[in-house]
């Protein structure tokens, strides 16, 4: 009889389990509905890291599983951030114009508002004209829809020309990490449509919430986080564990091989380049609305090579590896940049840890690669070593024998 897939996979009852209960407990001692323990600001922070856990295990697929380092998917991630951003500062700004225009003896024209709207959002670039970009920013369901279609398109169209050309290896992560950049080149300039440097600011104020105080908010998004990021390590987790997941291992393993067993090797990394991708900007999209902000910095390289680095350290291969490494290194990250972490005077120099954060989690990361490639999460394959293997049911040879008995009964 075909077993269902969580009992063919315990460790995924057991990661959804863990993150409900991570979920209620900051809910319970959270400002907006709990005791009031954990501050607004650190819940944020949790929400936010719960949304890097969802693009980590992104990328353990596509670069774990499949063996493709990317090194743009945070182009992707801040593609899903703009997109959704468009429409929460469209509402905004709308609201502050027709509230200011309110009193006026002669109520304003559609003409009017949609102009004063374009001038109080394109103003700091010396515009106020909308740009054809911006046609679906006044519909939620438009930008959501945005959200999946932007991202998944310029995965689409990137992926089919590299891995038709089958492109592979460093090169590849080369023009993936070149991709980003140029991305991120575009958006700085005013002409862009996205405001250029200034990027979209006052995305934590939802539309048609001013009167809900940000405590209760951050919970919403809290709740929005641990859903996507619990809904999509099921999906990605059932991808890896049929037939699918033994062929992308194998694309990973030998690609060569691969092709010849008669599988389209291209297909299936341009599969998993593309869902990935629209992970990635579903991930962004609940990001920088608890961000607050974004701008073409968050699209810089570095932001990819960052991703790399969380999901090598937590153990690239496994799903839960990436959500263990991107959480560790997120959260202690912001420990170490906030200032908290008092300095180290060695008298003759002074370890200031906001300047030399990024230096620890480079030497983590080689020692790491050379010491513990299988990263934390390999930790989980000692204990498992160390414990005696379970045979009870289990078919221990071609046929009926007493030997197999014995053992099942041991």
């Amino acid at each position: 009889m075909q077993r269902s897939f969580f009992f063919r996979n315990p460790s995924v009852l057991v990661f959804i389990a863990c993150l409900g209960l991570f979920t209620l407990l900051v809910t319970v001692l959270s400002e907006g509905l709990g005791i009031g323990v954990i501050s607004t600001s650190f819940v944020k922070t949790l929400g936010k890291t719960l949304c890097l856990c969802l693009i980590a295990i992104a990328m353990d697929l596509v670069w774990g599983y499949a063996g493709i380092l990317s090194l743009g998917h945070f182009a992707f991630f801040g593609l899903g951030g703009y997109m959704i951003g468009m429409w929460l500062m469209y509402e905004r700004t709308r609201d502050i114009v027709v509230n200011s225009l309110a009193d006026v003896e002669i109520p304003p024209t559609a003409q009017e508002i949609s102009d004063a709207i374009g001038n109080q959002i394109f103003g700091v670039v010396g515009s106020s004209d909308f740009p054809a970009i911006w046609a679906f920013a006044p519909s939620l369901p438009g930008q959501l829809l945005l959200v999946v279609l932007v991202p998944g398109l310029l995965a689409l169209i990137f992926g089919w020309l590299a891995f038709r050309s089958r492109v592979t290896g460093v090169y590849l992560s080369i023009l993936t990490q070149a991709m980003t950049l140029a991305l991120a080149l575009y958006l700085f300039q005013n002409d862009s449509g996205l405001r250029g440097n200034n990027g979209l600011s006052g995305l934590q104020n939802l539309p048609g919430a001013e009167g809900i105080p940000q405590s209760l908010i951050s919970i919403w998004f809290l709740w929005g986080s641990a859903l996507a990021l619990g809904l999509g390590y099921i999906l990605l987790a059932w991808v890896v564990s049929g037939k699918f997941g033994s062929v992308i291992r194998g694309i990973r393993d030998d690609e060569a091989r691969v092709r010849f067993l008669g599988y389209s090797v291209e297909g299936y990394k341009l599969f998993v380049f593309v869902l990935t991708a629209v992970i990635a900007g579903i991930a962004g999209a609940l990001y920088y609305p608890q961000a607050g902000i974004i701008n073409p910095a968050e699209l810089a390289p570095i932001a990819s090579i960052y991703l790399a680095v969380w999901v090598a350290i937590g153990g690239r291969g496994r799903l839960y590896g990436a959500v263990i490494g991107a959480g560790l290194v997120s959260l202690i990250s912001t420990w170490f940049t906030s200032g908290q972490v008092p300095p180290i005077n060695l008298g003759f120099y002074t370890i200031n840890w906001v300047d030399w954060w990024q230096v620890v989690l480079g030497l983590s990361f080689v020692l790491v690669t050379l010491y513990a490639p299988k990263g934390i999460g390999g930790l989980f394959d000692i204990i498992s070593g160390a414990l005696p293997p379970r045979r009870h049911g289990a078919d221990l040879g071609p046929d009926d024998g007493a030997l197999r008995e014995r053992e099942a009964e041991q």
